[in-house]
This record gives structure tokens, sequence and C-alpha cells, in this order.
């Protein structure tokens, strides 16, 4: 049997990727940071970077092997906690996974654990307790996102002997996270926001985003990060990684010219808000798609959940939900295309290039049953977390800004230097 050795172009592409991964963080907490109205911003960043310190200490001590363990059992619905706990065997400098480092392949898929938690808190955006956030991003994590990712990423005789019952019985394709990532978030994020209800005005005050720079912002560097999340996906510096980049680029592009459209026909302009929204919505449906289809087949795809993801924002106020920030319209939607899309276009796989419908059924099913469980899962751990500790904050909490009153700050502090005292921001942060 041949050696493996580390490969220094894989090892030094996979620890770039790994940044532009983190980077997506202060990105989306800038993003969602962004649309919330002032008086949220630092509750709605801190549940970002909350959720990222909280899920990877969990990653370390327990969740790469329950991940990326060994099945318990004939097959696939969970790995062994107990193979690699508190990353025994992996945690120096000599071990490797493929030809890479263990530990940067274990640091890169724990980033992706951590923003898959953090993706959840844009549907409850204003009202949420944080202490509850908190045990709800460490329950969620072990309860729910483990078992997809070892479902979805846990390939046979990869790390694992055994792996995950999707990627390896079922058969679904999902390169980089479409139904581990984003499907998962999209289910959890329309679970909570039934949970918690709707927010105080909804649907009858203006709550308009209070810094689209900000969201503008928070948008290209999620761009710019999900390239190592896509790209990065390939685990080497080879043909595949520079196609999931190239179709990471057409897919947006595609997306932010869709959403735009849909904007000018519906509303009359094209909005920055827009342009930032179809931003992400194609970095969402490119991903589970990235490594198998053309360039062609990601324009398809970008165009079609730039399209719907738009229409797809005003679902709430008719089913009368409170998904605050559009994580349903974005993630939940935006993965569904890019899933089920593989089983039309996916190069000599799907439907329109000979493939049959073989792998569209597949991926309908992966996509279902992540959704099924997800949204289930959640609906029980948000409930009993709310019927233990409270998960909403009171109402004149939510009135006075939960900023205030959860983390007594605010976000931005004026002074009159000849009074020295704070003015400019009225009880209620508006």
């Amino acid at each position: 049997m041949e050696e493996v050795v580390l490969n220094t172009g894989h090892t030094a592409w996979m620890l770039i990727s790994t940044g532009l991964v983190l980077l997506m963080i202060p990105g989306l907490a800038l993003f969602y940071g962004g649309m919330v109205r002032v008086k949220s911003l630092l509750n709605m960043m801190m549940m970002s970077f909350g959720a990222l310190a909280l899920v990877f200490v969990i990653w370390i001590a327990v969740g790469f092997s329950l991940v990326f363990g060994d099945s318990v059992g004939e097959r696939g619905l969970i790995g062994n906690a107990g193979e690699f706990l508190f990353l025994k065997g992996l945690d120096d400098s000599t071990a490797l996974i493929g030809e890479i480092p263990a530990a940067v392949f274990i640091a890169f898929q724990g980033l992706f654990a951590a923003i898959t938690v953090a993706l959840i808190s844009g549907s409850i955006a204003d009202r949420a307790k944080f202490g509850a956030w908190m045990i709800f991003a460490g329950t969620w994590v072990t309860l729910v996102y483990f078992p997809v990712a070892h479902w979805v990423f846990a390939f046979d005789n990869f790390v694992a002997k055994t792996g995950g019952w999707i990627a390896n019985d079922l058969g679904a394709i999902d390169f980089a996270g479409g139904t581990a990532v984003h499907i998962n978030a999209g289910a959890a994020g329309l679970a909570l926001a039934l949970i918690l209800g709707k927010r105080v005005g909804f649907g009858r005050v203006p709550m308009r985003p209070h810094s689209l720079p900000l969201v503008m912002l928070g948008a290209a560097l999620l761009w710019v990060g999900w390239f190592g999340f896509n790209a990065g996906s390939a685990v080497a510096a080879n043909g595949t990684a520079g196609l999931a980049l190239l179709n990471t680029m057409a897919a947006t592009t595609a997306a932010v010219l869709a959403w735009l459209l849909v904007e000018k026909i519906r509303d009359g302009h094209a909005t920055s808000l827009g342009a930032a929204s179809g931003v992400v919505a194609g970095l969402v449906a490119i991903t589970p798609a990235c490594a198998v289809v053309g360039a062609s087949g990601a324009l398809i795809i970008g165009s079609i959940a730039g399209a719907l993801c738009a229409l797809s924002v005003g679902l709430k106020f008719k089913f009368g939900y409170d998904d605050s920030l559009d994580v349903v319209a974005v993630h939940l939607v935006g993965g569904i295309v890019g899933t089920v899309m593989i089983g039309f276009v996916g190069v000599e796989v799907g439907l329109f290039d000979g493939g049959g419908t073989d792998q569209l059924v597949k991926q309908i099913i992966g996509a279902a049953v992540v959704l099924a469980y997800s949204f289930i899962a959640t609906l029980i751990i948000g409930k009993v977390i709310d019927m233990i500790f409270g998960f909403r904050i009171t109402q004149d909490e939510e009135l006075e800004g939960i900023d205030l009153a959860i983390h007594a700050e605010r976000a931005y502090e004026i002074f009159d230097n000849n009074q020295g005292s704070a003015f400019g921001l009225s009880k209620g942060g508006q």
C-alpha cells in the first residue's frame, strides 16, 4: 500500500480556505447586524460570535467524533462519540487526513458547524434571550447538526470506515452543504420563529434595516469567504476546487440580477438590500452543486434561486410567521433549489444531461429528510428551552431595545462635548 504523505500545496489551500470560512462569521454578523434596527445590532452580532465560540469548543470535545467517527450500529445515523473524543490521536502535527494535516481539516469542518448555527439567529432577531440562544446553540448543534453532517459529509473510508447514509447509501450529492448547512438552518429558523412568535409591531410598524452599508459589507465578506466554503470543500488545490470557485461566481452574479429584476418588476425599484440578498441567495443555492455542474448549470441555478428567494420573502406576511431576516426565504428555499437542481443540470447525472430521474429522486429525498428532521427536532428543542428558561425577552425589553436590556450596551454612543452625556438615541433606539 502506498504511503500517504503530506501535500504542501493542498495544505496551503486548505489553510487559506479555513481562514476564508472564518471570515464568513463576522461577514454574517455585519450582514444580519445591518438588517436589524439599531437597538438590536449588538445582540445580532453577539449571536453569531457566541455561536462560533460555543460550537467550536463542542466540536473539539465531541463534535468531530460524532460527525466523522465510525457510524454507530449498522449504518449511518451518528458517529462514535468516543472514537475521537477531544480529538485523541488527531491533535498533533503529524496526523493526516487524506494529504493534509488532520488539524486543518478539523478546523475547517468545525467552522461549517459554527456558521450553520449562526445562520439560524436571523430568524429570531430582536426578541431572543442571549442565554437561551446559547443553550439552544449547544443543544441544536449536538442533536441536529452533528447527526445531519454525519449523514451528508461522512464518506466511507475517508475518516470513518463506515459513514453516513445520505452520502453512501442514498447517494444524494451535497458538495459543500446545501442540505447539512442551508436546508438544516432554514428549517430550524422556521421552527424557532414559530416558537418565539412575532415581534412587537410586526406587519404594522416599519422595521427597516438601520445600516444598508453594513448589509452590503457583510454580503461582500460572505461572498469572499464562500470561495473557501465551496472551493475548500474539494479538500485539495485541484481542478474540482477551480470548478467550484468558477460556479460560485457564476451562480451568485446570476442570482443578483434575477433578484433585482424581480424587485424592479414587482416594486418598481432595484434596491441595495435586494442586491445583497441576491448575493447570499446565489451563494446558498450553488453550495451543494458547485463541483457537479457546468458554468451554464450554475447560471441556471443562480437565476432560479435569485427569483424564487426574492418572491419567497413575502411568504412570512402571507402565512403570518415572523422570520425576521428571511432565513427561510434565502437559506431554506435557496438550499432546496440548489439541492434539487442537481437532479436536472448535474453533469452526467442530471435529467437534462442524459442522467434520467434517479439522481433527481435522490436529491429530493435527501432534502426532504433533512428538512423534516431539522424542523421537528428544532420544534422540540426550542419548546423545551422555552418552557424551562423562557426563550423570549419581555415586551418592555423589546421596546427598549435588546442591546440595552440584555447586554447593557448601545451600538452607537454620541457624546455632547460640553455636557459629557450620551444623547441622540431615544428609548426604542430608533
